[in-house]
This record gives C-alpha cells, structure tokens and sequence, in this order.
C-alpha cells in the first residue's frame, strides 16, 4: 500500500511539474526585438508604411515601421490598401491572450509581425496563377498585414466590391459580417419566421447579425445598452431590449436561436429561454489570459450531448464564396455598415485601446486615404 500511495504520488508531482512548465511556456513574453532598420531593406527594394507587431504586449508595442513592399506569388494578388478594419481577434493576436492560442500565434513572440486582417483596396498585381482577379480591382478581404499601404492574399480569401459600395464600408465586412452570417446560417440554421436574439445588437458583428437574421426572414431581438437602442431598431430589429433596464432571460419569451456575444449569463439562464429544439452559438465572452474566455464554450460542450438544444462555440473562417454573398447583400441594401470611428495607419494603437474598452457601436476603421 505504501509503494502505491509513492508511485502515485510521485506521478500526481510529474503532472504538476508539467501543467506548471506548460503554463510557464505559454504565458512567456520575449522583450521586443528593435524595429527595422535599412539594413534590414534589401539593396533597392521598394518600401510601404506597416504597422509592426513584434512582441505580445498593450497597444504600446504597436509600432509604425518602413518596411519592404510585399511582391505577390504566383498563387496571390498584390493590393494597395486604402482602408482596413479593427476586430477583437487583432487586439487578442496582439496581447496573445487567451495563452491557449499562442500555440498557433507563436510562443514568446508573434510568428506573424505584420498586423491586422480586415483590408479594402484596389488590386495592383497579380500572380500568373491568379484567375479571379485583374489589376484595377476593386476588392475586399480578410489577411494578415492589413494595417498597411500593401498586402498579399490567395484569391479565395477576398471578392469584388459592388460599384456603389465605399472602401471603408468593404473593409467593415469580413471578419464581422462572416462570423454573423456563418453563426446564423451555419451554426444556428435559422429559418423564415423564428425567432432570433442577438446579445451585443450594437457591436461589430451584432449590427451585422440583426441585419443578415432578417434577411433569412427571422423575427429578430437586439440587446443592447440604453444609447444604442435606437441605431439597433434602425437595423431592422423586430423588438429591442435594453439590457440596462430588462434581463431578457427572465422574460417570457422564447427564442429559436440564440447568437451570444457578450457572455453575461450563464447556460442555465439563456436555455431556459430558448425553444426545446432550440440553439445557443457562442461567438464572445469574458476576458482573462488562461480559461476565463473559454469557460462558456468548455461547459457548452460538456452539457450539448445530453439536451436536445444546441450550444456552441462558433469560430468563423474567411471564405471567398461568403465575402460574394455579403457584397451582394450590401449592394442589394439588405446590408449596411455602422461606422462608429475613424483613425489614421499612424494611430492605429488608439484605435486598439478603444476597441479594448469594449463600448464601439458598429466598426472601427483605419483610413489610408488621403
């Protein structure tokens, strides 16, 4: 019994000394390695304005370099910025946090120095492989490196902006607009007539939920807070709920799907108003650097298997067949664009800060134009 009670001891200290090793790897920050310099500039190259993300950090790392201008593959399409789009996946690359994903980020440091995703241009060369795009090209897409006067992409990732759709409105789209349209069509499966509950109807990708649900034909709810009631119902939302003053999980109605990107109630709370057969997507949550982010989704997939509802985290991935679908939306003006603010590529880092705190209504865009 003793030489028991030791091996198992001895193996429950072998698995603390790796959770801790584990997490110790993982939460490390390296110092920030020196911005680029000419020698760094191959002799003659051409150079771009990038904002440059070399450590994990605040805002503060963010720094606004001269750096070589990309020349595109013979599978990828060169595009000159001219506005690009602030998400919550930018300032969390930024910070690597959750810790979790800096398995894919980079550990200590980012692999990917350059910033940004969401990105409308005009196409300046293409790869002798490229067939869906020309140079002249007015297009929009999701890839790293937006925060800057050129990028490269593979064609599957971007489509052509309508005619009468501004750069700044394209470039709001991709991650937002696709994570609406693939948490409803995809995960939530709504159909004409049911009944669907944005929680977070104001921010980024709620403005674009609400819109896209009553396209598919569902009768839509917006939560929000007091100020945004009005630009929420202005959407097209059936019925708003100002979360300040009513807690929709203690009404009485009942919801077929519910699309949550706030995170501030818990499972219990949000199926007791949802449909038998109902359906919960998990797109936000709280923040925190180790489980804090990822408690929802854990529980949601622990209870899943044994209730006939649905929950969910939905995590959306840029495709070029939904980027069409969106321009299509907005050119048949079933789709519009909330713009709450404006910054410059050299003030990048506030608009960071600002999208940190939470409170944006509708989308942040970087301008490049004169």
């Amino acid at each position: 019994m003793k030489l028991r009670y030791k091996i198992a001891s001895g193996l429950l200290m072998i698995v603390a000394v790796a959770i801790t090793a584990f997490a110790l790897v993982l939460s490390h920050t390296s110092a920030c390695e020196p911005a680029a310099g000419i020698a760094d500039i191959a002799e003659g190259a051409e150079t771009m304005k990038a904002v440059v993300n070399r450590c994990y950090g605040s805002p503060d790392v963010l720094t606004l370099e001269d750096i070589e201008k990309p020349s595109p593959a013979n599978d990828e399409v060169l595009v000159k910025v001219h506005a690009a789009a602030v998400n919550p996946y930018d300032w969390h690359g930024m910070r690597g946090s959750p810790y979790l994903m800096r398995l894919g980020t980079g550990l200590g440091a980012p692999k990917q120095i350059r910033f940004g995703a969401d990105f409308a241009g005009t196409v300046e060369a293409v790869g002798k492989d490229v067939t869906k795009f020309k140079s002249g090209d007015r297009v929009f897409g999701g890839a790293a490196g937006a925060f800057a006067e050129y990028l490269t992409f593979r064609e599957n990732r971007a489509a052509l902006i309508p005619d009468d759709v501004s750069f700044e409105d394209a470039a709001s789209l991709p991650i937002a607009a696709i994570t609406a349209l693939q948490a409803l069509r995809d995960k939530g499966k709504i159909e004409p007539g049911q009944k669907v509950l944005i929680n977070g109807a104001s921010g980024g990708v709620g403005t674009f939920a609400v819109q896209i649900a009553k396209s598919m034909g569902a009768e839509v709810t917006g939560i929000c807070s007091t100020r945004n009631v009005e630009m929420v119902r202005s959407l097209g939302a059936d019925h708003v709920i100002d979360y300040k003053k009513e807690d929709y999980t203690e009404g009485g109605e009942q919801y077929d799907v519910i699309v949550d990107m706030v995170g501030n109630h818990s499972l219990s709370a949000n199926r007791s108003v949802l449909t038998s057969d109902g359906r919960f997507v998990i797109i936000g949550g709280s923040k925190g650097d180790w489980l804090g982010p990822l408690m929802g989704p854990i529980k949601a997939m622990i209870v899943n298997p044994f209730i006939d509802q649905e929950m969910g985290m939905m995590i959306a991935h840029i495709d070029g067949d939904d980027l069409a679908e969106l321009a299509r939306l907005m050119e048949s003006g079933e789709l519009s664009v909330v713009i709450d603010r404006r910054y410059s590529l050299s003030e990048v880092a506030d608009a960071i800060r600002y999208s940190e705190e939470g409170h944006a209504r509708g989308k942040i865009i970087i301008s490049l134009e004169p």
